[in-house]
């Protein structure tokens, strides 16, 4: 019976770690993202679509993984590339 209830917990044990290898929170999505960047000095949009490429992640489901540090790193990188548009509330009128 004591072997029985061992396997068990050797089993849930197993599942755990399977499940916390297959499913990403922003946390673990974000540091992942940011060591990929520094390893391959790509900038944080391609280093995210090369992730999802290398994970079989659908970019449409990436949204909820991306923290708020990463949005604004993201927004720098679109702003830099001409993707979005430069704003600046910062001007006086002249």
């Amino acid at each position: 019976m004591l072997v029985n209830l061992f396997n068990i917990e050797m089993v849930k044990n197993e599942i755990t770690d399977e499940l916390t290898k297959k499913f990403m929170s922003k946390d673990k999505f974000a540091e992942e993202i940011e060591d990929l960047v520094k390893r391959t000095k790509m900038n944080y949009i391609d280093a995210i679509v090369q992730f999802c490429e290398d994970n079989s992640i659908e970019l449409d489901g990436i949204s909820k993984l991306i923290s708020k540090p990463l949005k604004e790193k993201l927004r720098y990188d679109a702003t830099e590339l001409n993707f979005l548009k430069k704003t600046t509330s910062a001007k006086l009128p002249i």
